[in-house]
């Protein structure tokens, strides 16, 4: 994440977290977790409020939370009631420890460039049968909108850079975003599973 858009969620973390937890995101919950082991490990990779770690936490799994920003992981905590740690995408080092990784528009932040690598450590952290969920705003641009960067893909772009990977989309698609004025903003999901070669 560059420092300008740390900067945005430093500066607006209150805002942007109030904003966002209510919404609702069960479609998304309906797709992930039958793919996740009855109370299994889940790690909310860019949290943002921890709206959807306590979800998961309701639900009986074992959720591990992180975001870059000091001040919305201090926010999260709060929310969750447990630690949630300060961290990027880059420095994830764990190895086979989760059953589900949720990436839930936070992966837009990493710079193109550097998404293989972010890939292959979240390939590293997922056990042999986890799968993961990721997110991005549908486009093939990296620009920069309200002082934050993103970088925007597609299916063929997604699957293009999980080509370096053994990691495998089992299913796409595209939906609108929930918040209200947003409706116009579309954005493509993607569940993903570690593909074994023998």
């Amino acid at each position: 994440m560059s420092n300008t858009t740390l900067t945005y969620y430093n500066q607006n973390a209150k805002a942007f977290s109030d904003s966002t937890l209510n919404v609702d995101m069960s479609a998304l919950y309906a797709e992930f977790l039958p793919h996740v082991v009855q109370h299994g490990s889940i790690l909310d990779a860019g949290c943002g409020s921890a709206r959807d770690a306590a979800f998961f936490k309701a639900q009986g799994f074992t959720v591990s939370a992180f975001d870059a920003s000091p001040e919305l992981a201090e926010l999260a905590s709060s929310y969750l009631q447990q630690p949630v740690a300060v961290k990027t995408f880059q420095e994830l080092n764990c190895v086979n420890q989760y059953d589900g990784i949720w990436c839930c528009a936070s992966l837009l932040h990493v710079p193109k460039a550097e998404l293989p690598q972010v890939f292959l450590n979240l390939q590293r952290a997922l056990k042999p049968n986890g799968v993961l969920y990721v997110s991005f705003k549908y486009g093939d641009t990296e620009r920069v909108h309200n002082g934050r960067e993103f970088t925007d893909l597609t299916e063929n772009s997604l699957t293009h850079l999980l080509s370096n990977t053994q990691l495998k989309a089992i299913k796409q698609w595209q939906s609108v975003d929930q918040r209200p004025e947003r409706e116009s903003e579309v954005w493509l999901n993607t569940l993903i599973k570690v593909v074994h070669v023998l």
